[in-house]
């Protein structure tokens, strides 16, 4: 009688089936992320509100403003720093269980789950504060731009005044300063209208040959026979007032220029190292995230016991 031969039945028991468990734990990315946001937002006002006490208009009151520029990005990565932690480590502490996954890969996704909340914070905080920002990374460009335009509009404005004889009244009254007053100290009516035409037209020529930056020299010539014939001197003296007059109002017009620009290149200058700060920031958010989810995930398995039925 033959033998029957069976094959023997191994049967195996896993008692914890990680192949059925997400690799991402999204509840405690998301509880991460929110406490990150919430505190971030938090720390911010509290940073605005240091940030104006410190500071007055009044001279030789409040911080500088070199000082309050490093104040300022001295707690923006505080902020960053302290709210991704504490983000992170919440999610590190909260996220699902792997305990037959190798320690590389929970370290690995312990350090992906707090750059994933810290993520999801930034992505946050920029939604609620989108204005803010792009006010911010904006600002520098938007002055460059606009004082190129402002300047070139600035000639423009001058002749627009000088229509009502409201724009150059000032080299209007120095080259038509009369050197002997009116003996009964008042004018007619006639005499104020016609002197109100001659500044408007002062005015125009002004604002013209501003705006190309020479004065023509026909025009020089008969603004010096209005003068001569207006305060009684020669018409060489007169032409020597229009100069004047014309240099002091150019050098005045090339001074504000220079100025703005300067503005608009501390601006520009302002505007680029706060991009920068902030990216560094930000970076050193996203490892405090991604280091402070790898200490909540040991914490987390050194404090969980489980209890296997026999």
């Amino acid at each position: 009688m033959a033998l029957e031969t069976r094959t023997p039945v191994t049967t195996s028991v896993i008692e914890d089936n990680d192949t059925l468990i997400s690799g991402i734990s999204w509840p405690a990315v998301l509880a991460g992320a929110v406490t990150a946001a919430a505190l971030s937002y938090a720390l911010l006002i509290l940073g605005m509100g240091l940030g104006l006490s410190s500071i007055s208009p009044w001279a030789y009151a409040g911080v500088g403003a070199g000082t309050l520029g490093i104040a300022a990005i001295l707690w923006l990565t505080l902020t960053q720093v302290v709210a991704s932690g504490l983000g992170g480590y919440l999610t590190g502490r909260l996220r699902s269980g792997w305990r037959t996954v190798h320690t590389d890969e929970v370290y690995f996704r312990d350090t992906a789950h707090g750059f994933l909340a810290w993520c999801v914070a930034s992505l946050v905080v920029a939604a609620f504060l989108a204005s803010a920002v792009a006010g911010i990374v904006s600002g520098g460009a938007s002055i460059a731009s606009s004082t190129g335009a402002g300047l070139g509009a600035g000639a423009g404005a001058i002749a627009a005044k000088a229509a009502d004889g409201t724009g150059t009244d000032y080299w209007a009254d120095t080259i038509l300063r009369s050197t002997t007053p009116p003996s009964d100290g008042t004018t007619t009516a006639a005499a104020s209208t016609n002197d109100a035409d001659v500044r408007a037209e002062v005015g125009r020529i002004f604002a013209t040959s501003l705006s190309s930056g020479a004065l023509a020299p026909a025009d020089k010539q008969y603004l010096g026979q209005v003068v001569a014939r207006r305060t009684g001197v020669d018409a060489a003296e007169g032409e020597r007032r229009v100069d004047a007059a014309f240099n002091s109002a150019k050098e005045s017009i090339d001074a504000a220029k220079a100025k703005a620009k300067q503005v608009a290149d501390d601006a520009r200058k302002a505007t680029a190292g706060l991009s920068f700060w902030m990216f560094l920031s930000l970076l050193c958010g996203a490892f405090a995230a991604s280091f402070a989810a790898t200490i909540g995930g040991r914490h987390r398995e050194r404090f969980v016991y489980v209890t296997r039925r026999v």
